[in-house]
């Protein structure tokens, strides 16, 4: 298994504004908003619910589900109106720790140089943009759902797509087997990732029984393809980024990033 660390952001001469942007938006949704976790309303309420979605309606009461021959029962809470909302809102909201921090690593590792390639505002728009696709894949999967889907995933799976379009040689530097550092091409870090959501998702479409929980692995799919599709036709459209007053040092001094 492959956990990537860091890549090689030589090239890069100035801060990536919208992926720090982004970061610290997520971090305040999470610490103050949701209250790391314990304001259950709020995640409830704001997260995507498939069948809100498709019905335009907010559900506002605990639903019951079958889970094999048990009935369980699933919180809801009240939204924003409209509740279409929820696919901006859930974007950067998450469930947990370990899933805050482990999208913020990747976003962190790759947004950077996506980036600084189309440019700080078309990379905002590429984001949602990614986002709202990967939550149409998941809602499209399950439309009558009521489970909450919630997470940056999605939109940072668009980042994969495009950095595999715009960099496939970059090295990426991984955590190999949970003891070894290994350095490999963008295109197989990346490659065996996308990989590794196929073959979840195809399990996870396979089993006879309904789930309450776990990784939305449609919305990872749709997210990394919408990725791929955008940068394939923004590359061509945008430039590359004009050369910065600090190039010239960045290159002579052949540094990383000080900031």
């Amino acid at each position: 298994m492959l956990f990537p660390i860091g890549d090689d952001d030589r090239k890069l001469t100035r801060p990536a504004y919208v992926t720090t942007g982004l970061i610290l938006a997520n971090l305040a949704v999470f610490f103050l908003l949701q209250q790391a976790g314990a304001n259950a309303a709020f995640t409830y309420g704001w997260s995507v619910i498939p069948w809100e979605i498709t019905r335009g309606e907010d559900l506002v009461r605990p639903v019951m589900v079958r889970l094999g021959a048990e009935a369980v029962s699933v919180p809801q809470a009240p939204g924003p109106s409209p509740i279409y909302l929820t696919i901006l809102t859930a974007m950067f909201m998450h469930g947990g720790y370990m899933h805050l921090f482990g999208n913020l690593i990747y976003l962190w590792i790759f947004g950077d140089n996506v980036e600084h390639r189309f440019g700080s505002g078309v990379f905002l728009l590429f984001y949602l943009v990614s986002g709202v696709a990967a939550t149409f894949t998941q809602i499209a999967l399950d439309p009558q759902g009521v489970v909450p889907n919630l997470g940056a995933s999605g939109a940072i799976s668009g980042v994969l797509g495009a950095y595999l379009v715009l960099f496939p040689r970059n090295r990426v530097y991984a955590i190999f087997m949970f003891f070894y550092v290994v350095s490999v091409p963008a295109v197989v870090a990346i490659g065996l990732w996308i990989v590794l959501q196929f073959i979840n998702g195809w399990g996870a479409i396979m089993l006879s029984e309904q789930t309450l929980g776990g990784v939305a692995y449609g919305a990872h799919i749709g997210g990394f393809f919408a990725g791929v599709l955008l940068a394939l036709v923004l590359r061509r459209l945008v430039r590359e980024e004009r050369p910065h007053v600090f190039s010239a040092f960045a290159a002579r001094e052949g540094a990383r990033r000080y900031w």
